[in-house]
């Protein structure tokens, strides 16, 4: 994977800054990108810090705004060529009944959950074409959630969107099957993320849990009864793009300790 381009959007923090990691370590030129300059440079300066030869770009942008997200990606092509690698990290998750989900909530979870991915792929798939065709493979990874395998009560949006880019992943996957370009999702369960730590607040507000209840309640459906942390996510991601991974196309890989196992 040395010298290859891998442009990762949420990549300030949580699973996207893990998977960022992962790809410096592998040798990868990084673009971060996210809706804060200043996060995105605290996440540069970290990755420097930790493998101090990275080559990394930051290009903030809102993957809900096509024609930001086409800014970004010229950026970063114009510095590191065509996109090798994406990884559509960035998401959101709202909490609420669904006579209480109004369209603004609907539009906002479709926005940033599956029409930013969309956005994105339509930028760089023309650069990872032309690549694949000269011999360096395309990866596109779409992070979506167990959310997008299965429903869960109180964020109906959400769980459509991400239902939405399993199918994505799914139908994008047969298109490019003969292109040189893999299309996978990772589903992740419970992640030790700003969502969730939204989620632990909402479930204390709500419910008047202490913080530890609340973080048990969710890691409860989880059979190991844990919390997935993003370098396991990360971890996945890395061999999705590694040589070798050929023939994974299509798969929404679920990782969630077991949950969808019953």
């Amino acid at each position: 994977m040395q010298g290859r381009h891998a442009l990762i959007t949420g990549a300030g923090a949580g699973i996207g800054a893990a998977i960022a990691l992962a790809l410096a370590q592998a040798g990868c030129r990084l673009t971060l990108c996210g809706r804060s300059q200043n996060t995105l440079q605290s996440q540069a300066e970290s990755l420097r810090a930790q493998v101090p030869d990275v080559a990394v770009l930051i290009a903030p942008m809102d993957v809900g705004d096509a024609h930001a997200v086409h800014a970004a990606v010229q950026q970063a092509q114009a510095r590191f060529g065509p996109v090798h690698i994406l990884v559509n990290n960035a998401g959101q998750a709202l909490s609420q009944p669904f006579a209480k989900t109004d369209a603004s909530i609907w539009q906002q979870m479709l926005n940033v959950n599956l029409t930013g991915t969309y956005h994105c792929i339509q930028a760089v798939l023309p650069g990872m074409l032309e690549a694949a065709t000269s011999g360096t493979p395309g990866r596109i990874v779409n992070i979506a959630s167990t959310a997008g395998l299965k429903g869960y009560a109180y964020v109906s949006a959400y769980v459509a969107a991400k239902h939405g880019v399993i199918g994505l992943t799914k139908a994008l996957a047969l298109e490019l099957a003969r292109k040189g370009v893999t299309v996978n999702a990772i589903c992740p369960g419970y992640t030790e993320t700003d969502i969730v730590r939204d989620a632990v607040h909402n479930i204390m507000a709500k419910t008047g849990k202490s913080e530890t209840e609340a973080r048990q309640a969710l890691a409860a459906s989880n059979p190991q009864q844990r919390l997935v942390q993003p370098h396991e996510v990360a971890q996945s991601v890395l061999w999705l793009c590694a040589a070798g991974s050929d023939a994974i196309n299509g798969q929404a890989l679920a990782i969630d300790g077991g949950e969808l196992a019953g």
